[in-house]
């Protein structure tokens, strides 16, 4: 079992709270100034687009934007927190929903207010913050009715058309697009679905207008994968990737897993980046929802990807024939290269993979099996020549006995010392396994 650490005080105005260890109650959490009724949306709008507040969902979209589109809609907007982080490594949303339920929630009408919205949505996958919401509902109930919606903990089951035919009574599946959930949504209606992370910095934003391009450049980050227990922390934007090894306790490290898994492999070199969406972007990787595993000198980053791709194939939605194909091409040659019985054109086709199978998917998932290949072959070029080569003794130690690879990269099981109240152990958060 692991145990995640939490910063004991971390300074006033940041996402974590000055008691990261302890659930928020509705009365600690109006003691900050949350749900002061006196913030303007217009103003709040306009404070949210000067900061260049982006979501911290994955995409990084700016978020006066996306509220901007579903305001412009007309009819009866909805407006969902979405709580499901089906990436593995990371725990924030399930954090921050248990730890801060109030805060996510005053985000909620915040969003709601901005954008016209009349109904409003919780959606997530994890029991245990399922009733931290329900309990912050019942203790300040928001100025419009809020629902909380459970379903199953899947890769895809937060990406936003699988969120809304989901609380539509469907399954947690993507579908085509268009139409966009901001054009039809919830019950056909314009719909805005917002990470909870961003929903938070939108509620700190309105408290503290005074603090808002701090509050939009830093963000929450899940560190795994050095000799320490997994890390949640809050970070500022710029910080190098080495530095953040170093904190955490991995200073040797030989690279990293970007953005849960759809950042991909960078190497060792690639620690100099500062920890800024922009220069990700630029250097061919990316934050995503802000979870990094870094690689331990003596790993073996063919194992890494090798890993990350068959858990992206079991984790198909089965609903693309291009995603099936594609994310099992690119994990069986992948498992080859780690097992030493990879072919001579398998770099090559690799390579093809995932330059052609980008943007084929109704979701991110196809995009993600396609980037790990690409940045192995981009960061490690002499790893994959040498696994040509011969077999690798690193990938052999590490293969599972029964043949099968497993994920390796997740957070299997993540122990936080909140509590729901003095004495009250909350239940450990469940990871991928």
């Amino acid at each position: 079992m692991t145990t995640i650490r939490l910063p004991t005080a971390p300074p006033p105005g940041t996402v974590l709270g000055a008691a990261p260890h302890l659930t928020e109650s509705a009365d600690a959490y109006r003691a900050t100034g949350g749900y002061d009724a006196a913030a303007d949306p217009e103003e709040l709008l306009a404070h949210l687009a000067a900061a260049g507040l982006r979501g911290r969902g994955g995409a990084g979209f700016p978020a006066a934007v996306k509220l901007r589109s579903v305001r412009g809609r007309g009819g009866s907007p909805v407006v969902v927190a979405n709580g499901e982080e089906g990436e593995p490594g990371s725990v924030k949303d399930r954090w921050l929903l248990r730890a801060r339920p109030h805060l996510v929630l005053d985000g909620l009408a915040r969003a709601a207010a901005v954008t016209g919205a009349v109904r409003g949505f919780v959606y997530l996958s994890d029991p245990a913050a399922g009733e931290s919401v329900r309990r912050a509902l019942a203790e300040h109930p928001p100025p419009l009715p809020v629902e909380v919606v459970e379903t199953g903990h899947t890769y895809v089951a937060g990406e936003e058309s699988a969120v809304v035919r989901r609380i539509d009574g469907g399954p947690a599946l993507p579908t085509t697009k268009p139409p966009r959930p901001f054009e039809r949504g919830v019950g056909g209606a314009p719909t805005l679905v917002s990470n909870v992370e961003t929903l938070a910095r939108i509620a700190l934003t309105a408290t503290r207008p005074d603090l808002r391009r701090a509050i939009a450049r830093s963000t929450l980050v899940t560190l795994s994968g050095g000799p320490a227990a997994p890390v949640l922390t809050e970070v500022p934007y710029g910080i190098p990737l080495r530095a953040l090894a170093a904190r955490y306790g991995a200073p040797e490290a030989a690279g990293a897993l970007m953005g849960g898994l759809f950042g991909g492999l960078v190497d060792a070199r690639a620690l100099d980046l500062p920890l800024e969406p922009g220069a990700l972007t630029a250097a061919g990787t990316a934050l995503g929802c802000g979870a990094l595993h870094f690689l331990a000198p003596g790993n073996c980053p063919v194992t890494t990807a090798a890993d990350a791709a068959a858990h992206l194939a079991a984790e198909s939605a089965r609903q693309c024939g291009v995603c099936v194909s594609g994310t099992s091409a690119v994990g069986k040659a992948l498992y080859g290269l780690a097992a030493g019985t990879a072919g001579p054109d398998t770099a090559d086709s690799l390579r093809r993979w995932s330059q052609g199978l980008t943007g084929r998917g109704a979701c991110g998932l196809l995009d993600a099996a396609a980037g790990i290949a690409g940045s192995l072959l981009r960061s490690f070029p002499a790893h994959v020549r040498s696994h040509l080569a011969a077999p690798c003794p690193v990938c052999a130690a590490a293969a599972p006995a029964d043949g099968r690879r497993r994920l390796t990269v997740a957070v299997p099981e993540v122990v936080s010392p909140l509590t729901a109240a003095p004495g009250t152990p909350v239940p450990a958060l469940k990871g991928t396994p």
